[in-house]
């Protein structure tokens, strides 16, 4: 049951204290949320700290005593705060894993909701990164997602009252505008990304059209990425859906998948993408072609919206944890371009995506970690050894052409060292981690030399016939491991791929 009482106003700052030190919160503000539990519960507060802020306007804090711990909430948004609360009742009926209510406020903005505890995917995979990489043990509760997420977006969206959404009953054509928009202003332009301007607009017409096109009587969560699933008692709990709508399936899972500063590699987001498929399956009907069709694009609307974020918060609002992300958006943008094979023409929007790929300052832009920043490029031997743009020279050209060379064969040609099928050539009919393992060992040992040294700069070339598939997957692992195991900045370039 909810207990309402009548409580006021807002909480100004975010900071972490125990009940006996918490002046610098307004005092009616601080004791309208301690009563909100003590009237619910029956029980005196003990400790009070503020949680962390996150990216929305939302204050979350914790109130503790000996017999349990409870999340508090407060957001001025009483619309956003209807859909939350609707939303979380309809899907605890339904059997989902989202956090019980226990008590709301008569002016709906604030609440005490269930406490999850402190683990969400993001800290967990971020954790388990540093000593195993992205390993079995991430993937599998990666697994555990994917088997809920079906389950929220088709029996979750079933009989859900969509009246009570916010801003928008649907991801609609007003909705992916916004998104649209939302990346040219707050980020092309901050960026200073040159771009034809009716010509992107009418991108932007096409692309929106095509993506209407796909079925979309689900429930779209809207923000399904690893920092808003929590991990506790060996499952995973969902929490954030308050901007949920009607939408296509696709879009929640190219969030979840392409997550910026998740990371994901690119052959363990394939394997999830069949497993979410299989998941799917046991519910509807799948035409994998042409869900995979529309997933590609959901992909690229969900980066450029979250880019469009960055740039808002990071360039506009200069909040440094955002231009971090930026980064990791390009990455995706390098995978994702070579994929796209849409039923309509967006030549301005895919030229645009293209420049971003290229700008050497977005990528290394945000990345602040050390002084220390890796190059490193793979090239054709055909073309010349790189040269080193710090302007220090010398760095590590290593040769790949004793490899055995998937360029060889007819089926690889197109491909690249960054294709799924390539790399399993690789790792299958090459001693490539036998080439590999020495290579690192030389790295690491300039690397601690160079990070202790205060140096800044290093270089690090693979080289092979045509600078296609063996050089981009050496280049694309030492990058990967360099990021898993050192506090330094990757810059990663395929020189003969133009990214």
């Amino acid at each position: 049951m909810i207990f309402v009482l009548t409580i006021g106003n807002r909480i100004k700052h975010k900071n972490t204290f125990n009940l006996s030190t918490i002046i610098v919160l307004k005092n009616e503000v601080k004791n309208e949320i301690i009563r909100l539990f003590e009237h619910h519960f029956q029980e005196k507060v003990e400790t009070f700290s503020m949680l962390p802020p996150s990216g929305s306007y939302r204050e979350y804090c914790r109130l503790e005593n000996s017999k349990r711990s409870v999340i508090g909430a407060f957001n001025a948004d009483v619309k956003e705060n209807t859909a939350f609360l609707s939303f979380t009742s309809h899907f605890r009926k339904k059997g989902l894993p989202v956090p019980d209510i226990f008590a709301v406020s008569s002016d709906l903005n604030k609440y005490l909701l269930e406490d999850l505890g402190n683990v969400t995917l993001f800290d967990f995979l971020s954790e388990t990164r540093e000593t195993e990489g992205f390993s079995e043990t991430i993937v599998a509760e990666y697994r555990k997602v994917l088997k809920v997420l079906p389950k929220i977006q088709i029996a979750g969206g079933k009989d859900l009252d969509y009246s009570v959404c916010y801003p928008r009953e649907a991801f609609d054509k007003q909705s992916m505008m916004w998104d649209l928009n939302y990346f040219k202003y707050y980020f092309l332009k901050l960026a200073k990304i040159p771009f034809d301007e009716q010509a992107l607009e009418d991108d932007f017409q096409a692309f929106s059209d095509y993506l209407l096109s796909a079925p979309s009587d689900y429930f779209l969560y809207r923000d399904f990425q690893s920092r808003n699933v929590m991990l506790k008692d060996g499952g995973v709990h969902f929490i954030d859906y308050q901007g949920g709508r009607r939408g296509a399936l696709q879009y929640d899972l190219a969030s979840l998948l392409y997550d910026g500063k998740a990371d994901i590699p690119q052959e363990i987001r394939t394997q999830l993408f069949k497993f979410y498929i299989e998941e799917l399956k046991n519910f509807i009907p799948v035409n994998e072609s042409e869900f995979t069709s529309y997933f590609n694009g959901f992909v690229l609307i969900r980066i450029m919206q979250a880019m469009g974020a960055y740039g808002f918060r990071g360039f506009y609002e200069k909040k440094e944890h955002f231009l971090k992300s930026i980064p990791f958006a390009i990455n995706n943008l390098q995978n994702l371009l070579p994929e796209l094979n849409f039923p309509v023409e967006i030549p301005e929007l895919v030229n645009v995506l293209q420049l971003l790929t290229q700008s050497e300052s977005l990528k290394e832009i945000g990345q602040v970690s050390s002084n220390l920043s890796v190059r490193i490029t793979s090239f054709s031997y055909k073309k010349g050894i790189p040269s080193d743009p710090s302007g220090n020279g010398g760095g590590f050209v290593f040769d790949c052409r004793a490899l055995n060379n998937p360029g060889r064969y007819a089926e690889f040609k197109p491909l690249t060292g960054r294709d799924l099928k390539v790399q399993q050539f690789i790792e299958q009919n090459s001693e490539m981690k036998l080439f590999l393992k020495p290579v690192e060992t030389l790295v690491a040992q300039s690397v601690k030399n160079y990070l202790e040294r205060g140096f800044s700069h290093l270089s690090v070339n693979f080289g092979c016939t045509g600078g296609q598939h063996r050089s981009v997957y050496a280049a694309e692992k030492l990058a990967a491991w360099l990021r898993n195991n050192f506090p330094v900045n990757v810059v990663l370039v395929h020189r003969e791929q133009q990214f």
